[in-house]
């Protein structure tokens, strides 16, 4: 019998997965073990092993597509099995040939509408994020006398406050929406027209073209709604134009007949007067143009990326933690001198090299040994002090940031840990870390020292009650003894969720680091 292969849930944080590549097609044979595809999770790329013996019959998602955890993306049975109940029972297809069916909604008889004299205000997309817009305040109430050009509403975008002015002449007939309301963009905000117009049918919206067929079908406008931009050479009364632009205009002694708009819907505004030169004869013009054609400096230009199932995964886990878990930083500098000459002795001996970011781990782990607190997790209604330690130590990688974990480091050396964190980072670039290896973690610590970053802050790494941020080593002058000498400066930021940790905790932490960090002999005991 036919078997469906679903995504499976690849980490504790996954909700979907990307087939990043097919390693079989449809007719091959596979065999338990084999793998199928790679998959991208939200923290690596892994492989994706079949677990049935058998012929892959179809595959469900395509390359470069997500599908969410338990989705089906493969079937594997016997050759020429009928795997269409399996198909339709996934929400699919089947996978045959079906004449396209029209798709009809019974509607109330229509309605012609063509002579009703009156005009649909809709409310315009004002930004290019804007979804929808509430209705500030109404500066025209029902049976006013509205004029192209003149205020109606102040509706408030995602972006700010803007005026909506009315491009048709007549009587404000209809308020679609109270102020203090939100309407969608083309919502019906309101109507205009001649005071005995019939405008009630024109709120029977008609969707254009939302029968999905093959044919063609011939619509009617039933509203004289928004236009496409006016053509010059017609009348100044029927020209869309802004209040002020209008008084620019006259001030300036420009025919309005002459100017074209860019404004919504053709609509002419400030810039166009300020823009607006008047036509010379046609070979100035030509010789103006060879001169002026050369002076644009620049194109604007983008290019959109599709956002990868690790930025998503970061995206959500940051924004939940930031929003969600009180944040507070207490900074500390620490006198490296020591720990720069001990770290120097160390390497001559060591079989792997240690660097700073080591002794920092071991540091860290220590510390938390005396303050338990700084060690422990929110969990809602609990708090969990966890006994053991285990380090995350956050990683660059080409996608975004991962987070291995190095186990019970209070009771490893420093070459122990030395060797695991480069190992980790070897499996991080090349995408082969396992969940196994980046789950657990207890506290977690950032380092952009080697960027040349002096200090930063981090965000927790929920339920994580702190997570420290690492800055570079620095020389400055500093007093010793009552001299100024040169010194070695490092400056650490403890990030804490205010839940768990209080300021006098978080301050008790830091200084047992920065004890230890500037007399390193002290953490090998």
């Amino acid at each position: 019998m036919a078997e469906v292969i679903k995504m499976p849930k690849m980490s504790d944080t996954m909700t979907d997965g990307v087939i990043a590549a097919w390693h079989k097609k449809v007719g091959d044979k596979v065999k338990s073990g084999d793998v199928l595809a790679e998959v991208e999770t939200d923290k690596a790329t892994m492989e994706l092993e079949s677990y049935e013996d058998g012929i892959l019959l179809h595959i469900g998602i395509g390359e470069k597509q997500s599908v969410p955890v338990n989705g089906m993306i493969a079937i594997i049975g016997k050759q020429g099995e009928d795997i269409s109940s399996l198909l339709l029972s996934k929400g699919e297809e089947k996978p045959v040939n079906i004449e396209p069916v029209k798709e009809v909604k019974e509607e109330a008889p229509a309605v012609d509408i063509s002579n009703i004299k009156a005009a649909v205000i809709r409310m315009p997309k004002m930004s290019d994020t804007m979804t929808d817009g509430t209705i500030v305040a109404w500066h025209k109430k029902i049976g006013d006398k509205v004029k192209s050009g003149q205020l109606l509403a102040e509706v408030e975008t995602d972006k700010a406050t803007m005026e909506l002015e009315s491009y048709e002449d007549g009587t404000l007939l209809y308020i679609g929406v109270e102020a203090g309301n939100a309407i969608k963009v083309n919502g019906i905000i309101a109507i205009v027209g001649e005071a005995n117009a019939d405008w009630k049918a024109l709120l029977v919206e008609t969707k254009p073209a939302t029968v999905e067929t093959k044919a063609n079908v011939e619509t009617t406008s039933s509203v004289t709604e928004i236009k496409t931009p006016e053509v010059v050479n017609q009348s100044d009364d029927r020209i869309k134009i802004s209040p002020l632009a209008r008084l620019l205009a006259k001030e300036k002694g420009i025919e309005l007949n002459k100017l074209s708009g860019s404004g919504e819907n053709g609509r002419i505004v400030k810039r166009d007067i300020e823009d607006f030169k008047p036509q010379a004869d046609k070979t100035e013009n030509k010789e103006k143009a060879s001169t002026t054609s050369v002076t644009q400096v620049g194109v604007e230009q983008f290019e959109e990326i599709p956002v990868s199932q690790m930025r998503k995964a970061i995206a959500k886990s940051l924004s939940n933690s930031l929003f969600t878990a009180p944040h507070f930083y207490l900074t500390m500098e620490i006198d490296m001198d020591k720990a720069i000459d001990a770290r120097t002795s160390m390497n001559e001996v060591a079989a792997v090299k240690i660097s700073f970011n080591d002794i920092v781990i071991k540091a860290v782990s220590a510390a938390l040994r005396k303050h338990p607190m700084v060690n422990a997790a929110w969990y809602g209604d609990k708090i969990r002090i966890n006994k053991h330690i285990h380090i995350g130590v956050a990683m660059a990688v080409e996608e975004g940031l991962l987070v291995p974990v190095v186990r019970f480091a209070d009771n490893k050396s420093l070459s122990q840990i030395s060797a695991e964190v480069k190992e980790y980072s070897v499996k991080a670039k090349a995408k082969k870390l396992q969940p196994a290896d980046w789950e657990g973690n207890t506290f977690t610590i950032s380092n952009l020292g080697m960027f040349g970053i002096d200090e930063f802050t981090s965000i927790l790494n929920s339920p994580e009650a702190c997570i420290l941020s690492v800055g570079g080593i620095k020389q400055v002058p500093v007093v010793k003894n009552g001299q100024i000498v040169p010194g070695n400066i490092m400056k650490v930021t403890l990030g804490c969720d205010h839940r768990v940790v209080d300021g006098s905790k978080g301050a008790a932490f830091l200084q047992t680091l920065k004890g230890l960090i500037e007399d390193p002999v002290r953490i090998l005991i």
